[in-house]
C-alpha cells in the first residue's frame, strides 16, 4: 500500500508545461518537434539539419579585463581579501569563535555591517527578495543567470541534530525492535552519524521536527520561487526533499530501491549477464520466471501476469528499466514486496509496516513536492532537486524522477542531481536517460561531484559497508567527464534535453567546450548550461556568459545571522579549493594591477 502511493500521489495527471521565459542571454530556441518514446534511431525531437552555423565562441579564461569587467575595483579587493582569509588555516580553525567575539566587541549593528563589507557581501545576495534583485539583474546583464536559494539554517548543537536525527529516522515498528533487522545497515539510523552537518561543508542540512515545519519550508521554497520568477525570467530555484517530509520515508524506500536492483543484479548473474554495462543487462523473461516461482514469491500465474507484452514488451527479455517499473502501481508486484535473502535463503519484506499517521507523513511529502513543482510551473523557473547522502539518494533520485514524468512533458522544468564522486554514478545517469527516451519526456540534469565525501567514507567504514565513493579526485575527475560526454552525445540527438554543468573546474569547462564544438552544440540551443557559486570562478562564469553561453549563480539570500553557517561552509570549502587553486586569486591581483597602472581604477561597470 505505502509503496502504491508513491506513484499515484504524484501522477493525478500530467499537465502540459507553460513554454520557459529567455534565458540569460537570448530567448531560448524552440524545441524541433516531439521526442520519441522509441529511441534515438527515430527521434523526431532531434535537431534539424541546419545550414552554416557561426562556429563556437571563444572563451578566454585569462583575459582579466572582461572577466571582471563586471565588477568595481572595491569588489575585487573584497574577493582577494576573502579569499586569501579563507586560505588561511589557522584563521579558520578558529573562525567560530572569532566571528563570537567579533560580534560581542562591535555589536550586532556593526558586525551586520562589517560581514555585509566581508563574507556575507562576498558569498550572500541580500537578505531578502527585494534587496537581492539588484545584484541578479546585475549579473544578468553581463550574461549570468541566478539559481536562488534561502541559505537560512536552523543552529542546532550537534546533540540536538542526532536526536531529532534518531527519532526521524526510526519508524514505530523499529522502535518497538521487531523491524530494524530487515533493513540494510546503510539504510538504518545510526547514532554515530546522526549530525548530518558533520564533515559536510558544501551542502544545506535540514532536520525534521515535525510536520508543520515541513510546511513551513515549503513556503520558504515556494516564496523562493516567486523571488525568480519576479527577479528575472530565466531563473532556477533549487530545493531538498528532507526538507519537505520525515527523512524514515526516504530510508526505507531507498532500502527497498537497493534491494530490487541487487535482487536483478543475483538473477542476471545466475543467467550469465554479470560485469554488463547496465543498459546492456537483459535477462531471458521465460528463465526468470521459473527462478522466481522457485523462490516461492508468487504462484506461477501470478508471476506470468507481471511479465506481459503490455508490460514489457515482445522481446522475450527484460532490462533493468523494466524490472524497475514492476514496482509500481501498474502491476500487482507491489503487494508482494518481497525478495529472497541470499545468505540465510528466506524470503524478507522489502518495506517494512508503515503506520498510519506514518503513511500519512510521506503522503504529505509527496503533496508538498507537487505543489512546487506546480508553482514553478506556474510562474516559469525550472526546479533543481539537490542530490543528498547515499542512504537517501535512491529514493530522492526516484521521486525526482516522477516528478520528470510529470512536468517534463515540453521542456525540463524538473532537473535532478547526478553526484559523480559515486561509483554508479554512470549507470545512473546512462539509466535515466534511456527512461526519458522510451517514455518521451524531457531529460534535465545537473551534474556534480558531490558534497558528503569525508562523510560517507567514515560512515560507510564505520558501519560495514561497501564505500559507495570513487577512491581517487582523479577517478571521480574521469567519472564526471565520463557521465558528462555521455549527456552531450545525448543533447546531439535531442534538442529537447538539456544538462547543468556544475563545476568550478577549469578543466571541466574547457572540456565541455571541446565536446560542444566536436558535437554541433551551439549556446544559442540553451541545452549547455553552466553553474557556479556565488563569490567564486568569476573569471570562469562572467566570460562564460558575455560569450553568450548559458550560465548561472549559485545564488543564497537571507539576514546576516541566520546565514552564519552557511558562510562558515563557505570558508571552509574555500580552504580546500583554494589552497590548491591559487589561479583566482591570482587573475584577481592581477586585474588590480592592470586598473592601477592604467588609471582606472575607478572602473564603473557598464
Amino acid at each position: 500500500m505505502a509503496l502504491r502511493c508513491i506513484v499515484s500521489v504524484l501522477r493525478f495527471g500530467t499537465p502540459r508545461v507553460a513554454p520557459l521565459s529567455t534565458a540569460p542571454v537570448a530567448r531560448e530556441q524552440s524545441a524541433a518537434g516531439e521526442q520519441s518514446a522509441a529511441g534515438r534511431e527515430a527521434t523526431p525531437g532531434c535537431r534539424a539539419a541546419e545550414g552554416a552555423r557561426p562556429p563556437l565562441p571563444v572563451v578566454d579564461f585569462g583575459n582579466t579585463q572582461e572577466a571582471y569587467r563586471s565588477r568595481r575595483s572595491w569588489e575585487l579587493a573584497r574577493s582577494l581579501l576573502v579569499l586569501r582569509l579563507c586560505a588561511s588555516p589557522a584563521l579558520l580553525a578558529h573562525h567560530e569563535q572569532l566571528l563570537h567575539l567579533t560580534r560581542r566587541l562591535l555589536g550586532q549593528r556593526l558586525f551586520d555591517k562589517l560581514m555585509k563589507m566581508t563574507f556575507y557581501g562576498q558569498f550572500v545576495a541580500g537578505e531578502d527578495q527585494e534587496s537581492i534583485r539588484p545584484l541578479i539583474q546585475h549579473n544578468r546583464a553581463f550574461g549570468v543567470g541566478s539559481i536562488l536559494d534561502y541559505g537560512v539554517e536552523e543552529d542546532l548543537s550537534p546533540q540536538e541534530a542526532e536526536h531529532k536525527e534518531m527519532e526521524s529516522c526510526t519508524s514505530a515498528v523499529e522502535r518497538e525492535g521487531s523491524g530494524t533487522s530487515k533493513r540494510e545497515k546503510q539504510y538504518q539510523a545510526h547514532r554515530a552519524f546522526g549530525d548530518r552537518r558533520d564533515g559536510v561543508i558544501s551542502a544545506r542540512t535540514y532536520f525534521y521536527a515535525n510536520e508543520a515545519k515541513c510546511d513551513s519550508h515549503m513556503e520558504t521554497f515556494l516564496r523562493c520561487i516567486e523571488a525568480s520568477g519576479r527577479a528575472s525570467d530565466d531563473g532556477f530555484s533549487a530545493i531538498k526533499l528532507t526538507a519537505l517530509g520525515r527523512p524514515q520515508f526516504l530510508l526505507q524506500f531507498s532500502d527497498v530501491l537497493t534491494k530490487w536492483r541487487r535482487f536483478f543484479h543475483q538473477m542476471a548473474a545466475e543467467q550469465g549477464k554479470a560485469g554488463l554495462a547496465a543498459t546492456d543487462m537483459k535477462l531471458e523473461v521465460a528463465v526468470l520466471q521459473e527462478s522466481v516461482a522457485k523462490m516461492g514469491i508468487a504462484s506461477r500465474t501470478e508471476i506470468e501476469s507481471w511479465f506481459t507484452a503490455e508490460t514489457l514488451g515482445v522481446s522475450g527479455t527484460l532490462d533493468l528499466l523494466d524490472w524497475s517499473s514492476l514496482i509500481d502501481s501498474r502491476t500487482e508486484l507491489s503487494k508482494h514486496l518481497v525478495v529472497p535473502n541470499m545468505q540465510t535463503g528466506q524470503l524478507e519484506p522489502l518495506l517494512s509496516q508503515f503506520t498510519e499517521e506514518e503513511e500519512l507523513q510521506m503522503t504529505r511529502m509527496l503533496q508538498r513536492m507537487d505543489i512546487l513543482a506546480k508553482k514553478a510551473t506556474e510562474v516559469g523557473v525550472r526546479l533543481m532537486v539537490d542530490a543528498e547522502q547515499t542512504y537517501f539518494q535512491p529514493a530522492i533520485s526516484r521521486l525526482t524522477l516522477e516528478m520528470q514524468r510529470k512536468f517534463n512533458i515540453e521542456k525540463p522544468l524538473i532537473f535532478n542531481t547526478y553526484q559523480c564522486y559515486l561509483k554508479d554514478a554512470y549507470d545512473n545517469v546512462t539509466l535515466d536517460v534511456e527512461l526519458a527516451r522510451r517514455e518521451g519526456w524531457c531529460f534535465g540534469a545537473k551534474l556534480v561531484r558531490g558534497a558528503y565525501m569525508a562523510q560517507e567514507r567514515a560512515r560507510a567504514a564505520e558501519i560495514g559497508y561497501e564505500d559507495p565513493i570513487n577512491p581517487t579526485y582523479e577517478a571521480t575527475h574521469a567519472m564526471y567527464h565520463r557521465c558528462l560526454n555521455y549527456v552531450l552525445e545525448e543533447l546531439k540527438h535531442n534538442a529537447k534535453a538539456k544538462v547543468m554543468v556544475a563545476s568550478h573546474n577549469e578543466d571541466t569547462v574547457r572540456f565541455t567546450l571541446r565536446r560542444m564544438e566536436e558535437l554541433g552544440l551551439h549556446p544559442a540551443d540553451r541545452q549547455v548550461y553552466f553553474g557556479q557559486l556565488l563569490g567564486m570562478c568569476d573569471q570562469i562564469s562572467f566570460p562564460l556568459g558575455q560569450a553568450g553561453f548559458p550560465v548561472y549563480k549559485y545564488v543564497p539570500y537571507g539576514p546576516v545571522m541566520e546565514v552564519l553557517p552557511y558562510l562558515s561552509r563557505r570558508a571552509l570549502e574555500n580552504s580546500g579549493v583554494m589552497k590548491g587553486a591559487w589561479r583566482e586569486r591570482q587573475l584577481l591581483w592581477q586585474e588590480l594591477k592592470r586598473r592601477l597602472r592604467t588609471g582606472s581604477l575607478f572602473h564603473r561597470p557598464a
